[in-house]
């Protein structure tokens, strides 16, 4: 209540509102996502009181995930990592008219799990963070490798390509200096990459790089008119199909963001795959424009966000480049997050906490109007369209570090991409691929050092042994299916007909 009486203030109710607005309007250009919001915007608070600046962080943060949804549905170019999912059935409802319909069930996607994520983080923060303390590098690296798994035994008709995509993924992750002994690898002695290449930088190229290009080499063949915009709200049905995985969402989402070294990468992909797998009578559209793909990883990427407070605030753990850039924020006003916070700076935790309630709201009531009117950039020729994304594109890649040879090194995997989808491999598990790989190689050589490298020390704790055999049903249960079910012969007339 106390944070309530301090967050509503007609004062922190402007800077909340501000922050949304700046967040969704910044998070909209491809490539600049909330953490580079946040991180422009610090200098502007330096005038500001504590409070009032984090209320305005809080603000920018949530709406500059909503603002990489909406390209991410629209456009098929994710503003950041965590709307990358948002683009498998998103952008394939937008194709179809439906782009409204997309980004409604994304703004209540967003709206509910924040609620349920920031309610979760005022009931048990405290003991979250005292089991996530007991989580080890073998843990870690377990849940990287169900990730893996998960994604590219899900997504695409292929498993060999999945796994194809996949491996690109981690070689291009690989690229830059190794972090435990300062190898260089893959840099081909060039110093630019010896940073590695960045994950947005990867995202934007692979998605609307490659997406622009594919588009340009079939234009000549198939000139497509605009694509219709469609109704505006969503209908029953839509409604009906899309309220389980609203409330499903924050419980995977949630538990990953309080975790170190979380984040909303991984939740996303998790619930993807757990709406495709509870969907029977509606599972052949995941990919082409099922709303619950839409909902599930939307809600659940906000109660992410909520989860990753509660490393930031009680532990002094930093789970995402925006809790790292308000980690700096609060060190900037000297005050240093941990156990004590809660207790040295009640007003401005609690100020925070209530304000993220309210930016929540705000954020529905601002975006859920607007969806018919972003929806209405999908009417502009394809033509200009695409020409619009390869700018905002290359402006949000040297936004990243102000570096020409960024460009450069994104139009080489936007060709690739390209390639990528001449020969039909799924670009996600290649996304998953760069932002998971580094952590999953680190985990890993963590845990082989703890064992003094015994493969046992990869799988000595109860919590992995759990995953693995998750991760040995996903590997092995078509064809245990196949060895119960039979496939029936084929007919003569159907043999035929497949030839």
């Amino acid at each position: 209540m106390g944070g309530f009486a301090t967050a509503l203030t007609p004062t922190h109710l402007a800077l909340a509102a501000l922050g949304v607005l700046l967040g969704t309007a910044i998070g909209v250009l491809p490539g600049i996502g909330p953490a580079m919001a946040v991180a422009l915007l610090l200098p502007v608070t330096y005038g500001l009181e504590p409070t009032g600046a984090f209320i305005m962080f809080a603000g920018i943060y949530y709406g500059g995930m909503f603002g990489g949804s909406t390209t991410s549905i629209l456009l098929n170019t994710p503003g950041e990592s965590a709307a990358v999912v948002a683009a498998i059935d998103g952008n394939p409802m937008a194709r179809k008219g439906r782009g409204a319909q997309a980004l409604a069930a994304a703004a209540i996607g967003h709206f509910v799990g924040g609620i349920i994520g920031t309610t979760a983080l005022v009931l048990l923060a405290p003991t979250v963070a005292k089991y996530a303390v007991d989580i080890g590098a073998p843990d870690f690296f377990a849940i990287m490798v169900l990730a893996f798994i998960a994604v590219t035994s899900v997504l695409g008709a292929s498993r060999v390509r999945g796994f194809a995509s996949l491996l690109i993924g981690l070689t291009i992750g690989l690229v830059g200096l190794d972090e435990m002994t300062g190898q260089q690898r893959l840099t081909f002695g060039s110093l630019h990459l010896a940073d590695g290449i960045d994950v947005v930088i990867v995202a934007v190229a692979l998605f609307a790089v490659g997406e622009s290009l594919w588009v340009a080499a079939h234009l000549r063949r198939n000139v497509a008119a605009p694509i219709p915009v469609g109704r505006p709200w969503l209908g029953r049905a839509d409604l009906k199909r899309a309220w389980k995985p609203w409330l499903r969402g924050p419980f995977i989402g949630f538990p990953f963001g309080a975790i170190p070294a979380g984040g909303a990468e991984i939740p996303t992909f998790l619930s993807y795959v757990t709406e495709k797998r509870l969907s029977k009578a509606h599972r052949d559209e995941f990919g082409k424009g099922a709303i619950e793909g839409v909902a599930g990883p939307e809600a659940t990427a906000s109660a992410s966000a909520a989860g990753t407070l509660v490393s930031m605030l009680t532990l002094g753990l930093p789970t995402t480049a925006v809790a790292a850039v308000m980690l700096a924020a609060f060190q900037q006003y000297g005050i240093q997050p941990g156990p004590l916070l809660f207790q040295r700076e009640s007003s401005l935790v609690w100020g925070l906490i209530a304000s993220l309630f309210i930016g929540l709201t705000l954020l529905l009531v601002l975006n859920l109007p607007l969806a018919p009117l972003w929806a209405k950039l999908l009417r502009i020729p394809r033509p200009y369209l695409y020409a619009g994304i390869l700018f905002f594109a290359s402006v949000g890649a040297y936004a990243v570090n102000a570096d020409v040879f960024d460009l450069l090194v994104m139009f080489v995997i936007g060709v690739l991409g390209f390639v990528m989808r001449r020969y039909g491999l799924p670009v996600l598990p290649a996304i998953i691929g760069v932002i998971l790989g580094p952590a999953a190689e680190q985990q890993m050589r963590r845990a082989l050092q703890l064992s003094d490298g015994d493969l046992v020390g990869l799988v000595n704790t109860p919590f992995s042994i759990v995953v693995y055999a998750v991760v040995a049903v996903l590997l092995f249960f078509p064809l245990i299916r196949k060895l119960v079910r039979p496939e029936k012969p084929s007919s003569p007339e159907e043999e035929r007909v497949e030839v």
